[in-house]
């Protein structure tokens, strides 16, 4: 009856030991681990943020001996995005207008690509709704599909369906000599202000036509921001595409995606943090044998409606700059801590629940034990038998069940057990002296050696 509390007790150690064991392990797991490997898709085969990617496994690996790189392989950026949704990616290069990752959050901008609408000089095309009933040219190659994605998009906004504009996908040097011969009257190339194909369909048209090249402006740049923001408003400077004669020949507005690298929701602050911070720092490395490093940047902070949220393990560092390794495990110590914490609290409630269960049961049965002595005073003899089988009973119960009672409260039961039997003695006697038949009582042994 009494052995509840005890094994309640042993139950709490054993959690409390298994807890303790569990962190040891992850702990001694992080310390000796020899090397982490992190998963990051490819990029899409032959692009250039495939060979971006190549050279950052080769910065990141020199710069951190300790982890390595799993390349995951993709045919668009679309698999990209849905590698980190299904956990085949722990980093993943996605482009803000294509098809985005539900649990991503961003970690580092890695270039801007401007929506590039380029007409030769003699062209009466002003605007992008000039283009319905048109054929127009796109690059062919890994992103074309998207960059044909970004312009159905942009047609909308102006409520021209995309059938209204036809496309060709064509190799950058027949962009030029198809607008010549007027099989298109423009061409819509994403690319960065830089090496790239927005820069090289330029040159093709210029190179064909004999002619300065015009880009499109979008003076409602910050409307169509709001309602698709995966765009975001670009400034092109004077010569960005061009540099003599200046293509464009005064900033443009413009419009823009970017490329990204993303990380699932559940990836550690720490992690997070480490991965971003070695970018930035490896920027300068990345730029000597992949040029498009030099847009690498990191999100911003203040921005309140992001189309990824930035990872706040990254985040943290940006805002607060370098913390010690003290203050980022601390906060592991607080998310292990509390649940263990919450963990004891619960087990010492059940235990003090059982224990007030145990001591119930005690107080029940000395009450039985006073009650069972107290009606022996004035019984019968007959009576008196059928409580003394009640009697055996309940000490039979008390010897069933050992241990179930604190060691202090042992001797209540002693002296409630002695104090009945002198009860059942005197009342034996009596009925004895008063002639009535005589039937002694068993004696009972109630010594510690039968206790708990």
């Amino acid at each position: 009856m009494f052995g509840l509390f005890a094994k309640q007790r042993v139950m709490g150690i054993v959690f409390a030991v298994v807890f303790l064991v569990a962190a040891a392990a992850l702990g001694i797991l992080y310390l000796w681990s020899p090397h982490a490997t992190l998963r990051i898709t490819s990029g899409v085969e032959g692009s250039k943020a495939q060979r971006f990617i190549s050279a950052f496994i080769k910065v990141a690996e020199a710069q951190h001996p300790r982890i390595r790189f799993q390349t995951v392989p993709v045919a668009s950026l679309t698999e990209s995005a849905k590698a980190l949704e299904q956990g085949k990616a722990d980093i993943a290069i996605i482009r803000s207008d294509a098809t985005l990752p539900a649990n991503g959050e961003t970690l580092v901008i890695l270039r801007h690509d401007a929506v590039a609408v380029i007409v030769p000089h003699h062209s009466s095309i002003s605007s992008l709704p000039d283009l319905t009933g048109k054929s127009v040219a796109i690059p062919s190659g890994p992103a074309q599909d998207d960059d044909s994605h970004a312009l159905d998009l942009l047609l909308n906004f102006y409520n021209i369906t995309p059938d209204k504009v036809k496309r060709e996908f064509l190799a950058i040097e027949d962009i030029g000599p198809a607008i010549l011969h007027k099989r298109v009257v423009a061409a819509v190339a994403v690319g960065p202000v830089g090496p790239g194909p927005a820069v090289d369909t330029v040159a093709s048209i210029a190179a064909a036509t004999k002619g300065t090249p015009k880009v499109l402006g979008f003076d409602d740049a910050d409307a169509i921001v709001k309602r698709f923001p995966m765009f975001e408003s670009y400034d092109v400077p004077e010569g960005g595409f061009k540099a003599k004669p200046a293509v464009p020949d005064d900033t443009v507005t413009m419009l823009a995606v970017n490329y990204r690298f993303a990380v699932p929701i559940t990836m550690l602050d720490i992690v997070a943090d480490a991965i971003g911070r070695s970018i930035l720092t490896a920027k300068a490395q990345l730029m000597n044998v992949a040029p498009m490093a030099g847009q690498i940047e990191a999100p911003d902070v203040s921005d309140q409606n992001p189309l990824l949220p930035i990872h706040p393990g990254f985040a943290a560092y940006l805002s607060n700059g370098d913390q010690s390794f003290f203050d980022q495990a601390q906060r592991y110590l607080y998310i292990f801590g509390i649940p263990l914490s919450i963990g004891a609290s619960l087990i010492t409630l059940l235990v003090s629940m059982f224990n007030a269960r145990g001591s119930k049961k005690d107080r029940d049965a000395v009450e039985r034990l006073l009650s069972i002595a107290h009606e022996a005073n004035t019984a019968d003899r007959e009576r008196l038998e059928t409580l003394e089988k009640e009697l055996h009973e309940a000490v039979a119960d008390c010897i069933a069940k050992p241990g179930d009672a604190a060691k202090g409260e042992q001797w209540k039961t002693q002296l409630v057990l002695q104090h009945a039997m002198r009860r059942f003695e005197r009342r034996d006697a009596a009925l004895k002296a008063g002639g009535a038949p005589s039937q002694t009582p068993q004696a009972v042994d109630v010594s510690p050696s039968h206790s708990p």
